[in-house]
């Protein structure tokens, strides 16, 4: 083993952690609107969701339901959000069948095709996180002038 292989964190994974105010509604929201499926959930003697794992899928979401107390003890005002991208093989289909699953309530952007090789549409959720279905159709990027792509590993050449 090499010493660059054996400084290798060895990361299998990551999966984003969000807090809603109301997990159960949460749970039940994405699985209907996104299509995501639920792997498990951690709920008390009522049924209340505290925590949940869903899958988009190979993809995991973590999450939680805390209340204002939980950030008052943290001394913060509440979660910020964050936006989210799911990979999709066809973004049109996709806003189809969250627009459907919102019905009446569809405030949606159509896909549109990026200058980075991307068809994207954003949704915000109902814990104002925003999730943005990304479907590759090129690993052309068009930069803006003066701009240069750089990757990894490639020294970055001075003009």
């Amino acid at each position: 083993m090499s010493s660059a292989e054996e400084s290798e964190p060895g990361y299998l994974g990551l999966a984003p952690y969000l807090y809603y105010s109301d997990a159960t509604e949460a749970v039940a929201w994405l699985v209907r609107v996104f299509g995501f499926t639920e792997e498990v959930r951690f709920a008390d003697a009522s049924g209340e969701v505290f925590q949940a794992t869903l899958c988009a899928g190979p993809a995991k979401i973590q999450l939680a339901g805390v209340g204002p107390e939980y950030w008052d003890a943290k001394g913060v005002d509440g979660p910020v959000g964050q936006l989210n991208i799911i990979y999709v093989a066809d973004a049109d289909a996709q806003y189809e069948r969250i627009r459907a699953a919102l019905g009446d309530d569809a405030d949606l952007d159509a896909p549109q095709d990026q200058p980075y090789g991307a068809r994207v549409f954003t949704v915000s959720d109902i814990g104002g996180n925003s999730w943005t279905f990304w479907q590759q159709f090129s690993d052309t990027v068009e930069l803006p002038s003066g701009w240069r792509e750089v990757r990894a590993g490639e020294p970055v050449a001075e003009d």
